[in-house]
């Protein structure tokens, strides 16, 4: 999901490699210090934390696309 957000992000066309990698470094950072941080005595794995930001995001992706008529 970094490279949408990235898409969202930076303004302009072009390749936007390096952008979306840093993205999904700060998305898996956050994701891994809110794994650690949410519960006091729980330590959730960080791919339960990913998954909970990016598969809303996802979902709204495909609905937008979907109702734009680009859904495939």
């Amino acid at each position: 999901m970094s490279a949408p957000i990235a898409r969202r992000l930076v303004p302009g066309r072009g390749a936007a490699l390096g952008h979306a990698a840093l993205t999904g470094a700060l998305l898996v950072l956050v994701a891994d210090f809110a794994a650690q941080h949410a519960l006091p005595s729980v330590q959730l794995p960080v791919g339960v934390v990913t998954s909970l930001i990016g598969a809303p995001y996802l979902l709204l992706l495909l609905a937008r696309a979907n109702r734009l008529g680009g859904g495939g």
